[in-house]
């Protein structure tokens, strides 16, 4: 990261865990940045993702919607597991679909079954923010949630201001290091001008101080 050296990460995460009451949960670290010399209403907005090194949440609420294998491994886990015939009970009643995908950090949908559950429910889970993550035949529920919970998101709205957690408070310094300056260089592979539309970088704990960065 050629603007930030290894030092000044290092030395700012460990002043925000430092500088905090602990608590008696796992806290997440989090990016604040906010933008310069771009504008959300004219320049080209950008929602993606990329998987990190270390996990940025400590769990989720899963729901898996699919095939009866993908199903039966969801139970295993402890998630939530329900077959497309299942969605069929709501009716077509957008408040008693909304209700029930609010439960759920994430909701994961066999390839196989993406249609139907699109057909079924989609317009009123996506308008909530709730996109469907598919998984494959030969994936693997456990690893697909393994993956997710290393998975970060820049998505701009109409502020130029981001926040997005990189990590979590039981991983060591040099693995949130690590995270933070993916996720930094990620974030600067989207903007037009880089670094250039970069003003500030903060981090912060669930409950503490910012710190800046940059």
């Amino acid at each position: 990261m050629s603007k930030i050296s290894n030092d000044m990460i290092k030395k700012s995460i460990e002043e925000a865990l430092e500088n905090r009451k602990k608590r008696k949960f796992v806290e997440t670290l989090e990016l604040q940045i906010m933008l310069r010399d771009y504008d959300p209403d004219k320049e080209k907005r950008f929602n993606s993702a990329t998987t990190l090194n270390y996990n940025v949440k400590n769990s989720l609420k899963v729901c898996v919607v699919g095939t009866i294998g993908h199903v039966e491994e969801a139970k295993e886990l402890n998630y939530e597991g329900v077959l497309v015939d299942d969605l069929k009970k709501f009716n077509n009643e957008p408040k008693l679909i909304k209700k029930w995908a609010r439960k759920f950090d994430v909701i994961l949908v066999s390839d196989s079954k993406n249609k139907d559950v699109t057909k079924l429910i989609g317009r009123y889970i996506t308008a909530i923010g709730k996109l469907p993550v598919t998984v494959s035949e030969k994936e693997k529920v456990k690893d697909k949630v393994s993956e997710l919970l290393k998975t970060i998101r820049f998505r701009v709205k109409k502020v130029p201001w981001l926040a997005q957690s990189f990590g979590v408070d039981n991983l060591n310094h040099e693995d949130l290091r690590q995270n933070l300056t993916k996720s930094v260089n990620f974030l600067v592979s989207l903007l037009p001008k880089g670094w250039q539309n970069i003003k500030t970088i903060h981090i912060k704990t669930t409950m503490g101080k910012p710190v800046q960065l940059y």
